[in-house]
């Protein structure tokens, strides 16, 4: 039984296939469309899902959207209803958009549908709408290694649930609690990403990497005034400070004056203030995922913990909570944003609606190591090379992973396209740039000069899962680099006195460890555990890396540019590889050198990557 799974119209869209309750293919429809978080129907994943498993639309037993969007209306007009009049101007952009579109999702997603897949077919009659936040949890759940579990989700709202628990057990998996909008944890996160001057919706992460910089100075006061906090971890906050239930703006007047002034202007000079705001949003949401995940386990008993739901992406929270023991065991969906209720959607109408099995997976988990994308031939990787007019080599895999791992011992920055393409918003060796790690100045340098993008942003290592406990304070599988854990005291540089005196940005050029390039402010590194069974050339190249340095670990960013989609096909590698200044490009089996290149082809593409 082929069931399709979508997520779509909000933001970060995608298709996930299921074939008997197995995950066949899942991807994000930006990859294809090469537009950053495109929330549009997922017209070419769907293509991709169909030909990864080699069959027609009328194969397809159910089609199964992630939430329920007559729902989602209701809780917009209820909730315009309850702050009326305040909010009008909001409530009168909102209406038209959702008496148009959104209010009749069911017919429009039938027409798009019968366009993407097959018009003779009556897709009414094989659509299935899922819950938001049931989507999270069976995401984190059913692909776990658990045969019960307690799931906890944390995003910004769903239909009307921010925050949910369920219990997974066996086959079944039932969500018990719920808190409801417009109190939520993503949210308040989402606030301080607004307000120190990032994107809603994408900017969260470079919060969490700038809050190393900073002091938690205003964390008492962000649990004083904005948000209360119970016994057991739940939650309501202020809405006098708030505006994004019925606002245009996340926050408002009252929040400037608690904060002492405006939002920062987005591309403006960050300052300590933005700092120590992202600090202390960081430490309060770390606090509250403790304080929740500690009622969990004394309200229920259970061992395990899943979690998903975009705040389930806050890696430093999540290697928190590991160190916490709160739980045995913790397991994070690496798609835990709204992609990934694609695939939630699809698994949760095999095991709760067609009542499918669960099969104990004897592997690590049932994700296949997130690489559920694309992969590419050789004779397709040639074609596509040809057509862009790159100039290449062919060679044997242990060649091309000898030369790769000399390159980068030589502090050359290598794109890296390997294999099937990662599903969720992390590169984990499939479409990844990579690079030395002990190199000082390799971060700043990937930063300006490939990656086009603020200068505090953290890199991270992908380590051989053996070496990992030789190198961090980490001792178990981080496949998904979901975790954050410390590099090794004996790995750590002694600081002077005048480097400790440093304040905010000024730390970003002191070396602190014999890995400088992933080693953030605080001692810090998100991992990336590489696994010989799941990704076997990545491995290997690291190995070999190894072989040459003594070090089992490489840098690993995703395999972009700033403002554009990771890489999905290899024109779009060559691309960003001739668009900025990476030294070296292997796909596959092919080899591509910048020195290489035509001069005009190269002045070609990097005036497509010049910034604004």
């Amino acid at each position: 039984m082929y069931i399709l799974g979508i997520s779509a119209y909000y933001h970060d869209s995608a298709a996930c296939l299921l074939k008997d309750g197995e995950i066949i293919a899942a991807a994000q429809e930006e990859r294809f469309t090469r537009k950053k978080h495109d929330a549009g129907f997922p017209h070419y994943a769907i293509e991709y899902c169909l030909q990864e498993a080699k069959i027609s639309p009328s194969q397809i037993e159910n089609v199964v959207f992630y939430e329920k969007p007559f729902v989602k209306f209701e809780r917009l007009l209820e909730t315009y209803l309850a702050f009326a009049p305040k909010g009008f101007f909001s409530f009168a952009k909102a209406m038209p958009v959702w008496i148009k579109d959104k209010l009749f999702q069911k017919s429009a997603l039938i027409k798009e549908l019968k366009s993407a897949l097959d018009e003779s077919i009556d897709w009414r009659e094989r659509l299935l709408f899922s819950e938001h936040h049931l989507s999270h949890a069976a995401s984190a759940y059913f692909p776990s290694p658990f045969d019960r579990a307690a799931v906890l989700t944390l995003d910004g709202v769903g239909e009307w649930t921010t925050t949910s628990l369920a219990i997974g057990n066996g086959s079944d998996l039932r969500v018990v609690k719920e808190i409801h909008f417009p109190h939520s944890l993503g949210l308040l996160y989402s606030a301080f990403t607004y307000y120190t001057g990032f994107k809603v919706n994408s900017g969260e992460y470079k919060v969490m990497g700038l809050a190393p910089y900073g002091e938690p100075r205003y964390a008492d006061l962000i649990r004083e005034k904005l948000i209360k906090v119970a016994d057991d971890g739940s939650f309501q906050l202020d809405m006098s400070y708030f505006d994004y239930a019925t606002g245009l703006t996340m926050t408002n007047k009252k929040f400037d004056k608690l904060f002492g002034g405006p939002p920062r202007t987005s591309e403006s000079e960050l300052t300590q203030r933005e700092m120590d705001l992202a600090a202390s949003v960081q430490k309060v949401t770390e606090d509250i995922v403790i304080e929740l995940a500690a009622g969990i386990a004394k309200d229920t008993g259970e061992k395990n913990l899943c979690l998903a739901g975009g705040v389930a992406l806050n890696c430093v929270a999540n290697g928190i909570l590991l160190r916490s023991k709160i739980f045995d065991n913790i397991w994070i969906q690496p798609a835990a944003g709204d992609a990934g209720g694609a695939l939630g959607a699809a698994l949760s109408s095999w095991y709760l609606h067609h009542k499918g099995v669960r099969v104990q997976s004897t592997e690590r988990d049932a994700m296949k190591g997130a690489y559920l994308g694309p992969e590419f031939s050789d004779e397709e990787i040639e074609a596509e090379l040809k057509s862009c007019g790159a100039a290449y080599q062919k060679l044997p895999e242990g060649e091309l992973i000898d030369k790769v791992a000399s390159a980068l011992a030589d502090e050359k920055a290598v794109g890296w396209m390997q294999g099937r393409m990662e599903f969720g918003p992390r590169a984990l060796g499939g479409r990844s740039i990579v690079a030395d790690p002990r190199s000082p100045i390799m971060q700043k340098q990937l930063n300006l000069k490939v990656k086009y993008r603020e200068s505090f942003r953290p890199f991270a290592p992908s380590v051989l899962r053996e070496d990992v406990g030789e190198w961090f304070e980490h001792e178990t599988d981080s496949p998904y680099m979901l975790l954050v854990a410390d590099v090794l005291e004996d790995k750590r540089r002694s600081m002077t006195a005048d480097e400790n005196a440093l304040f905010g940005i000024e730390k970003l050029n002191v070396p602190r460890s014999s890995v400088p390039a992933i080693t953030h402010v605080d001692y810090s590194a998100r991992i990336q555990t590489v696994h010989a069974d799941t990704n076997p050339r990545y491995h290997a190249l690291i190995s070999k890396f190894k072989e040459k340095t003594g070090c089992p670990l490489v840098v690993n960013t995703s395999f972009n540019v700033r403002g554009e989609p990771i890489v999905c096909t290899p024109t779009d590698a060559f691309k960003c590889f001739m668009g900025t200044e990476l030294d070296m490009l292997a796909i596959g089996n092919y080899l591509i050198y910048k020195e290489k290149q035509d001069e005009k082809l190269k002045e070609s593409y990097e005036s497509q990557y010049e910034l604004d």
